[in-house]
């Protein structure tokens, strides 16, 4: 840049942002296509659990024989067995998300997903190679940290690249891809579920290196998220990296503006959050008074919590246990084909929570979908212990229930599901947003540990065990009004607002009344930034310009 370029800023609360473009579409919709981890995983370990051939290899039991139902009753993983595989890779992204913010803010968004894939292949080849417990665990653990990376930086990276207007939907996609990946487990699980070798399982699970390098050869080409850049003190590369997202030249005043302000933010977050040592770092999380909404344990707390309570409308325990617990119904001839169709049901209802994000934003669609899969989950619970119980062998009524999970599962797909992450990705303010964003991803990947373990307990039939059956559905009904309640008293809406500006709302309105906030100044005016630019010059240093003339900026 010849002589430098001066960075200054707007009051214009309308001009913090330039026009969407279609690369800022692709960029985002090619970086959500992490979410297919997370969901193939999940899609194809609940059908391998029913697979003939791998619960022969796993358990040492002979295929029952034709007519014999107490041997095809006791044909299954023990409980520990299916809780163990289950929940084991959960563990290793919980820790995975939790060192992933430091990752992100050391080597950057980019190259921390880069990493993800790699250390989530050498996990996937251990699966892969599997003919027992112990390597399959091992496998889980670390493709699972793998995951972790992934699950939690794809988030942050989205949220702070996707223009304001769209990110809603656009983070969505993360949840759609999500929806996809299972889908896509569940194909390749059906086609398999009947081969009586180890293709049966290690070709679904194999699968999985195909995500790895796709989304790993793509990152290479996108630019780092501009805002870990102003993170960093590095303005120059900040400016290009904004340029390359929005597609706009760097004398673009919209570069100038968003620039600005994005600057502003940081520089008044810095005043707010001092950094100091490493430990100090984490405890900023954590700092202020949780009863004030622009605290940062109020919002960890509710990150925390939002993934917590995603987790627990028992979403995961239809696509993790699912095929097993439609075995248990008794009257279903194929509970895979079933399972195929509830994941049809998650992938088709998905997209329409692009457009709803939008249009009624953030909390609402969280209340609505609580209250709906309230209603739906009580009702697959009532009809599950009367006339859908096993020993009735009532076909309709089982039909009914699964009607009514496709249904739960709805309205999951186009609130909760995708809102969760939206909402994660827009709370925290920049100096603690990588430890924030893995914190909350972190809980979301333990609660989903919790769920896999404890879950083959409620509904299994050995000795000692729950055997919930459908009364299973009530305990997560009960948990969806407690869901319900966080969503209308704590989750603030965030639509249309930049990641800047969601600060300054949390700072004045409470979350009952955030809808109705509206943007009246920006932090590149109160911070000085209209009245004094910033000059990046060639070598890469800044330096104060003072204007001493400040006029409204013309429309690019």
């Amino acid at each position: 840049m010849p002589g430098g370029v001066v960075i200054t800023g707007t009051a214009d609360t309308g001009r913090i942002e330039a026009p969407v473009t279609l690369k800022a579409y692709l960029m985002c919709a090619f970086a959500a296509f992490g979410g297919i981890f997370f969901g193939y995983d999940t899609g194809w370990m609940g059908g391998v659990l029913g697979m003939p051939y791998f619960i022969r290899q796993y358990t040492g039991l002979q295929y029952p024989a034709p007519g014999d139902a107490t041997a095809k009753t006791d044909f299954h993983l023990t409980a520990r067995d299916q809780s163990l595989t289950t929940s084991i890779l959960s563990a290793g992204t919980f820790f995975g998300a939790i060192i992933a913010g430091d990752v992100a803010d050391f080597i950057g968004r980019r190259m921390t997903i880069i990493t993800g894939c790699f250390v989530f292949s050498v996990g996937c080849i251990l699966e892969t190679a599997s003919t027992g417990l112990a390597v399959m665990v091992v496998g889980r653990l670390i493709a699972g940290a793998g995951v972790g990376f992934i699950s939690a930086i794809i988030i942050l990276y989205m949220s702070e690249i996707a223009p304001k207007k769209v990110r809603g939907a656009l983070v969505a996609g993360y949840q759609f891809c999500i929806t996809i990946g299972i889908l896509l487990a569940n194909c390749v699980v059906y086609s398999t579920q009947n081969r009586d070798d180890t293709g049966s399982y290690r070709i679904p699970i194999a699968v999985q290196f195909l995500w790895a390098i796709i989304l790993s050869t793509g990152l290479f080409f996108l630019p780092e998220s501009p805002r870990y850049f102003v993170k960093k003190g590095k303005l120059e590369k900040a400016a290009k990296a904004l340029c390359s997202v929005r597609g706009q030249p760097m004398e673009s005043e919209y570069i100038q503006d968003e620039l600005a302000e994005i600057m502003a933010n940081h520089e008044y977050e810095m005043q707010v959050i001092p950094q100091t040592s490493y430990i100090g770092g984490w405890t900023n999380c954590f700092k202020g008074n949780i009863t004030k909404g622009s605290s940062n344990s109020r919002r960890t707390t509710v990150g925390i919590l939002m993934q917590m309570m995603q987790q627990l409308t028992g979403i995961n325990f239809i696509f993790y246990f699912g095929t097993v617990f439609f075995q248990s119904l008794g009257t279903i001839s194929n509970p895979f084909l079933i399972t195929l169709i509830t994941s049809l049901v998650n992938t088709c209802s998905t997209p329409l929570s692009f457009w709803m994000i939008e249009r009624f934003g953030r909390r609402s669609i969280l209340i609505f979908g609580a209250m709906g899969m309230i209603v739906a989950q009580f009702i697959v619970g009532i009809v599950g212990v009367t006339a859908g119980a096993p020993q009735k062998n009532n076909a309709s009524a089982v039909q009914a229930m699964i009607a009514f999970i496709c249904i739960n599962i709805f309205f999951f797909a186009v609130t909760w599901g995708p809102s969760a992450w939206v909402v994660v990705g827009e709370i925290f303010p920049i100096p603690i947003r990588s430890r924030g964003v893995g914190l909350s991803t972190a809980s979301n990947w333990f609660w989903n540990c919790i769920i896999g373990v404890i879950t083959p307990y409620l509904v299994g039939t050995a000795p000692g065990d729950a055997n919930l059956g459908a009364k299973v559905f009530f305990l997560w009904g009960s948990l969806c009004c407690i869901s319900c309640a966080f969503a209308y008293f704590l989750v603030p809406e965030m639509k249309g607002l930049s990641l800047e500006q969601v600060d300054r709302m949390l700072e004045e309105t409470n979350p009952r009344n955030s809808a109705k906030w509206v943007p009246h100044s920006t932090f590149a005016d109160e911070m000085g930034l209209t009245h004094k630019g910033v000059a990046m010059t060639d070598d890469g240093d800044i330096e104060k310009v003072q204007h001493p003339i400040v006029s409204e900026k013309s429309a690019v």
